[in-house]
């Protein structure tokens, strides 16, 4: 090998070395839109607050059918984003087959498990804490009776409804929970009309605190609970300022730290794996602010806050439903 060999070799590493570090992260945004209040809307105040900390930028894109999946997720890809987070379990099945052909660009996505390489699957136990969420919807209810409405049925909004009954009987074990999903297609996940119109069943059967768990969906659940003058629980984001006095709490699950940690560690840092974001990594948790911090006394603070450390420790085991498609207290 001579000498001029050497230095173009050695210059060709330091240009594809220079090139990965300057590559920038992309966002692939689900169905229901970035800005649907809750999981999407997550993600995207975590790519921001990157932007605002850093002063990078990165390449996103919404998807606005099934049929853009694996087009959009290829297109993201081939313009060089390097990471590349994507958000919800639906895109799996994609993941799967367009990781491989693309090797050096690193994968997260947030919700499912996808064996590869160079994918990091970034799970979440949004049972704990729905427990949590549980234990305050029952602690405030004057009925006896709450509610849950999903989005999508699938096991993953099963497994927030698993755990929100866990945490509701854990404090009131005669209490009664009425539970509807939205629908069994994606677009249950943005139809808050439909949200409405199952809250405001829940509410006609006695349920005075209703979780919603259901996305964009979610909001038709908080603003008819608000019109009907009876308390709600947001999901993913921190919701409690879509109506201040109503919104007991929200149950945050923390997509936004998930997609700034993948941004903060850019390809070179990027850990392919399995990464499980639970009570005690502070992946999920309940929202307490100036907007409910009103309806959330010292009692059941203290009481949650128990229930909490209690989960960490290993006192008290949450039922996984994922674990078995099936829950206790159902």
């Amino acid at each position: 090998m001579t000498v001029l060999t050497k230095l173009l070799g050695a210059g060709a590493a330091l240009a594809m070395s220079a090139a990965a570090a300057l590559a920038e992260p992309g966002l692939i945004i689900d169905l229901g839109g970035k800005f649907d209040k809750s999981f999407n809307e997550a993600a995207y105040n975590g790519a921001q607050r990157w932007v605002q900390e850093t002063g990078g930028t990165y390449i996103e894109t919404e998807l606005q059918s099934e049929a853009q999946r694996e087009q959009n997720m290829r297109k993201m890809a081939e313009r060089g984003a390097n990471p590349i987070v994507v958000l919800g379990f639906a895109n799996a099945s994609t993941l799967e087959k367009v990781a491989p052909d693309y090797p050096d660009t690193k994968f997260a996505i947030i919700d499912m498990v996808v064996d590869a390489p160079n994918v990091k699957s970034i799970v979440y136990r949004e049972d704990e804490g729905s427990y949590l969420v549980g234990m305050l919807a029952a602690m405030a209810s004057q009925s006896g009776t709450v509610g849950f409405v999903g989005g999508m049925d699938i096991p993953l909004i099963r497994k927030f409804a698993c755990g929100y009954v866990q945490g509701v009987k854990a404090v009131n074990p005669d209490a009664t929970v009425i539970q509807n999903m939205t629908g069994t297609t994606p677009a249950a996940w943005n139809d808050p009309v439909k949200g409405g119109e199952l809250t405001r069943t829940q509410i006609s059967q006695g349920a005075d605190v209703i979780y919603a768990a259901a996305g964009g969906t979610g909001v038709g659940v908080l603003q008819a609970a608000a019109d009907a003058g009876v308390f709600s629980i947001g999901v993913d984001s921190n919701q409690n300022y879509l109506h201040p006095g109503s919104v007991l709490t929200s149950m945050m699950k923390r997509v936004d730290n998930a997609t700034y940690e993948v941004f903060s560690g850019g390809a070179d840092g990027f850990e392919a794996g399995i990464s499980v974001m639970n009570l005690a990594a502070e992946g999920v948790g309940y929202a307490l602010d100036e907007h409910n911090e009103a309806l959330i006394t010292d009692e059941m603070k203290m009481a949650v806050e128990e229930a909490m450390a209690k989960i960490i420790a290993g006192e008290i085991e949450v039922h996984d439903y994922m674990s078995s498609d099936s829950c206790p207290v159902m």
